[in-house]
């Protein structure tokens, strides 16, 4: 074997588990570091809150949300991710890989412990999860995560420009972010520049003997595009048509959240909600950073006083965030952890 190059069988079956571990050991701890970090940012909206309203004030407001209403958010956001397990598993059929139902979900689930990894790339966690259970290859179900990074990241999109439309706010901002958003998957999903580069960089790479260290890259990304052509254009549709419904009930938990608070929304503002909703990720989303932190915070904190000037001021919008906020982040992350901790039975010693 030349100097430099790799030993595919490696890729494809990721035999590098010590690797593999320490690779999800950083993952976790890039986590933890999120979790200070959303702490801070947490922290930095009470202090707006505190500054507007004063410390007695914004306590009452925030204890003022009632209950049963945010248990009520908290279950249509596991229903939201719940009802996206159908398409995971029509993902893992294509790819002829056989895992019984309850394993099947657990292990999807767990992918929503790295949710606030850099990109959710931590998500691939599933697949070394999967080749330790069944013993199938890596690159084979990898595709099968970026596809469902790519449709959820697609639904907020879709969610986003329609509710924009019917809104009639902001329609041209809102389909330029949303392209924004889809173009790095452009080139995920499109292989015909990945051979345009690869020729590229096979004529440089005999000059430069440094640019070997990329053939790892290269490589893996031809296991990806080879395994990438089972899922099909009908697995895409059918991906959206779970994807888009998911995204408005999860936006649902939202409206929910401002009724908690006594805000008076009718469901004929839904469309609003949802808005306000889909397109604060979407701005989050853009910039890159892990869990859309600070980002889709102050996005939220702004739209919720610009559509409802009359009834939400800056402390009632910083209290709305925050618990919303911990309802779909970190109660999200807390499900994925639990599954994530469980499915560590299926990893071989």
């Amino acid at each position: 074997m030349a100097k430099g190059s790799l030993n595919l069988k490696e890729i494809e079956g990721i035999h590098g588990r010590t690797e593999y571990r320490s690779a999800v050991g950083s993952a976790r701890r890039a986590v933890y570091l999120m979790l200070l970090l959303s702490f801070i940012v947490f922290l930095a909206i009470a202090l707006l809150g505190i500054y507007k309203e004063g410390v007695d004030n914004f306590a009452a407001t925030l204890a003022s949300a009632n209950p049963w209403y945010i248990l009520l958010a908290l279950l249509i956001i596991f229903s939201s991710y719940s009802m996206r397990y159908p398409k995971w598993a029509m993902y893992l059929r294509r790819l002829k890989v056989r895992i019984s139902g309850w394993k099947s979900f657990v292990i999807y689930m767990s992918m929503y412990s790295m949710d606030i990894t850099p990109g959710r790339w931590g998500r691939a966690i599933v697949s070394y999860t999967i080749n330790q259970l069944s013993n199938v290859k890596f690159a084979v179900t990898f595709p099968a995560v970026v596809t469902d990074i790519f449709t959820d990241f697609l639904g907020f999109a879709v969610v986003t420009d329609a509710m924009a439309i019917i809104v009639n706010r902001f329609v041209v901002l809102s389909l330029f972010l949303t392209f924004l958003l889809m173009v790095p998957f452009i080139f995920i999903y499109v292989e015909s520049p990945f051979h345009l580069v690869h020729k590229i960089f096979k004529k440089w790479r005999r000059r430069i003997e440094g640019l070997r260290r990329l053939d790892v890259v290269f490589e893996t990304a031809t296991f990806y595009f080879k395994y990438n052509k089972r899922l099909g254009a009908g697995s895409f549709i059918y991906s959206m048509a779970i994807t888009v419904p998911s995204m408005m009930l999860n936006g649902m938990a939202l409206y929910f959240v401002m009724v908690g608070f006594g805000v008076p929304v009718t469901p004929s503002q839904i469309p609003i909600v949802l808005f306000i909703f889909s397109s604060s990720l979407v701005l989050g989303m853009i910039t890159g950073i892990p869990g859309t932190l600070g980002v889709t915070d102050a996005a939220l904190i702004g739209q919720l006083q610009y559509f409802y000037p009359g009834h939400i001021g800056l402390g009632l919008a910083s209290a709305i965030t925050i618990v919303f906020r911990i309802a779909t982040v970190w109660f999200v992350q807390a499900l994925g952890f639990i599954a994530f901790i469980y499915t560590l039975r299926y990893w071989k010693k």
